[in-house]
């Protein structure tokens, strides 16, 4: 099957089963790479969010009633899809007791059911910092646990309202410190505003929190009522902050333009397992 039938194939399959997906709400500039490859982010719980990021393509507002049948659907997408690495994330749900982590874990355990071995990796919010949200998707055993800090410390009351740097912190660090850990993984975006030496900063605090996946791409602004561009980064920082990131002890780095969170996922962690294979 050829680029354009596969992009074809995912994009009606994704429609029959009637799921969501981030590639479209957060409009990414990879959907025909990566649809064309037969993988896309599969997103949990609607296509409404209740934060209101200012970076954030996902619409905000009060969201449709729970569906528990999703889990079903999603596995199902990804066994007819044939993923050997599947991700999901999802929309923040704080108006529900659980945050949402219930129906996290139980679309964890059906993947499991569908494609016991497939790897799962999870981008998921803070669940406001509340330990026991957070251990129900951990407890369910994905193979990558990925929350996004975004952007650096000085920009997060103005990009991420509702969220905080060191309640993002700490929820890698609470992954981190498991017994058996996922590898944990986290994200930050340039060009809202930040310096070189902010976003180095950033860099070290992940790695001290047990980041040790990091992905770094240029924010691109949604719509006008979203966050204005600062500036365009050239290719040879994003080079450069690579090589500082890996310098530091990352284990896998994806920094480039177009990079996102889940753009060449399971490659991202195949090469963080060698290296730990290579060190050990």
């Amino acid at each position: 099957m050829n680029a354009e039938s596969e992009f074809g194939h995912v994009h009606e399959l994704v429609g029959d089963l009637g799921l969501h997906t981030v590639c479209k709400s957060a409009k990414c500039p990879n959907i025909h790479e990566c649809w064309g490859h037969g993988t896309a982010t599969l997103m949990l719980l609607g296509n409404e969010c209740t934060r209101a990021c200012r970076f954030c393509a996902i619409p905000a507002g009060r969201p449709k009633r729970l569906d528990t049948d999703e889990p079903r659907r999603v596995a199902e997408a990804a066994r007819r899809m044939t993923l050997r690495h599947v991700v999901l994330t999802r929309v923040a749900r704080d108006d529900l007791p659980d945050g949402g982590s219930g129906i996290f874990a139980e679309t964890i355990r059906a993947i499991r059911r569908e494609l016991p071995e497939a790897s799962i990796e999870v981008l998921t919010p803070d669940f406001q910092g509340i330990p026991e949200q957070l251990n129900t998707v951990l407890d369910a055993g994905p193979d990558v646990f990925n929350h996004n800090l975004e952007t650096v410390k000085r920009l997060q009351a103005a990009i991420r309202p509702q969220a905080s740097y060191g309640r993002s912190l700490a929820v890698l660090g609470a992954a981190a410190r498991r017994a058996n850990p996922p590898a944990v993984k986290s994200g930050l975006m340039v060009g809202l505003g930040e310096t070189d030496d902010e976003l180095l900063e950033a860099i070290r605090d992940l790695y001290d929190a047990g980041v040790r996946l990091l992905t770094i791409g240029q924010y691109l602004q949604p719509t006008r009522a979203h966050r204005p561009v600062h500036r365009y980064v050239e290719p040879e920082s994003f080079a450069r902050y690579e090589a500082e990131a890996r310098a530091i002890g990352f284990l896998g780095v994806a920094s480039g333009p177009m990079v996102r969170s889940s753009y060449k996922a399971e490659e991202l962690l195949l090469a963080a397992r060698e290296a730990m294979t290579a060190a050990s």
